[in-house]
Order: structure tokens, then sequence, then C-alpha cells
């Protein structure tokens, strides 16, 4: 099965004057809603933008594994762990928060940034938290507490992708266009796809897909 949710059903937040767009796919904060808590272990899929100066406060987390991909700008992330990195467009930022962390992520550059922060319910809760940085992802980034790999897709003109055959599959296109089977997915939109084979995704002008492979096992939350 594919649903198909639009860029334009997201639930708007963050704080316009202070230079933070949110755009949230699933029940997040005030935008509750009962019937889009989560799709397997994904429990958000954050399109970020922040202008020059502007970023979130530091505020805590925990028992949730946070991954972050850079599409426009520099991201600057400090933590209470003592960490501070500048994320860029192409690495992958994956925060554990386990038992308890607080960080601040802020935009310290002169143009604007544009990030996409997924949110992954771990099997079990608690432990140390762990930070990492993958600069110039290449390949499949497994994601051992929550069961699940994140594959990035860079497709040109023509460019083809299969999805792996998974009880559940979920696509979101960062920029581009694609066909997935009849479905039309432009930049923003997302699929969740249930127990699908053999599907492909199909770019006529090119696209970049964020594509998280889950399983079936029980996750914490």
């Amino acid at each position: 099965m594919i649903q198909v949710r639009r860029g334009e059903e997201r639930y708007r937040g963050g704080a316009a004057d202070a230079g933070i767009v949110s755009l949230h796919a699933f029940s997040f904060g005030p935008h509750y809603d009962p019937g889009n808590l989560r799709f397997g272990a994904l429990i958000a899929c954050n399109e970020e933008r922040l202008a020059p100066g502007a970023g979130f406060d530091e505020h805590p987390h925990r028992d949730t594994e946070i991954v972050t991909w850079v599409v426009e700008g520099e991201l600057t992330h400090r933590d209470s762990t003592g960490r501070a990195t500048t994320v860029r467009p192409g690495d992958l930022q994956r925060l554990s928060s386990a038992g308890g962390v607080r960080h601040v992520e802020r935009n310290d550059g002169t143009v604007p940034l544009r990030f996409v922060q997924m949110w992954l319910t771990p099997h079990a809760p608690g432990g140390e938290p762990e930070y990492e940085v993958v600069r110039a992802l290449a390949g499949p980034y497994a994601l051992p507490r929550a069961g699940a790999t994140l594959h990035v897709h860079r497709l040109g003109a023509d460019g083809r992708a299969a999805l792996p055959d998974a009880a559940r599959v979920h696509v979101h296109v960062v920029r581009g266009a694609v066909r997935l089977g009849d479905e039309h997915l432009a930049a923003g939109d997302a699929a969740r796809i249930s127990d699908g084979s053999g599907l492909e995704l199909v770019a006529p002008q090119g696209a970049e897909c964020l594509v998280w492979e889950m399983g079936t096992e029980p996750v914490y939350g």
C-alpha cells in the first residue's frame, strides 16, 4: 500500500519573525493529530529553514534518534556533551539522545539554511547519548538502535532507484520530482509504503530523495 502525503499538507510551525520556518509531516507539538503520530519507527520528518543568525536555543531530547540532512547552507550544532560541529550539504548528522541530552541548532552563516530532520524511536529507552557526523555520505546509513536504514538517492535526469522490499518504506522528496508507480511526487511530498515490493523511483528531470527502510520490530514509545 502506498499513502502519499503532499508538502502543502504539512503542519506549519516555527517563528517567522525570528527567521524560523518549520514544516512538520507528522503530529508535532501544538499540531496534535492522533491519526498521524508515526510511521513505523519514524515520528518526525521536519523541513527546517533558518535565516542567517536564526536558530533553536538549547533544548532537551531523550529516547529519540535524531538524523539531520543539510540541503543548503551550514548548520551549527552544540550539545551538552561538549561537542560543537558544523554540518554542511551532503553531510549526515546523528544524535542519539538516549537517557538525555541538550543541544543548540543555529545558522551562524551568511546564507539561508535548509535541512531535513528526522526523529525515530529506538528499540529501548535509556543508555548513553551518541553523536556522529558522516561527511559526504556515500551508501546506506544503518541506524541499529531503531532498526532502520537511510538511503539517500541523488538521481540525474531519467535516473532510477529501486526501493527496498521492506515492511515499511518512507520516501521524502528533498528536491526535484519523481514517479512512484502511478504517483507523482514533487519536492516536499512523501510516500509511506507498507509491504511494497518491486517499486522504484523515476526522476525525469533529476531529484534527491531520502528513503527510510524499516522493519516490524517493536520500538519503544
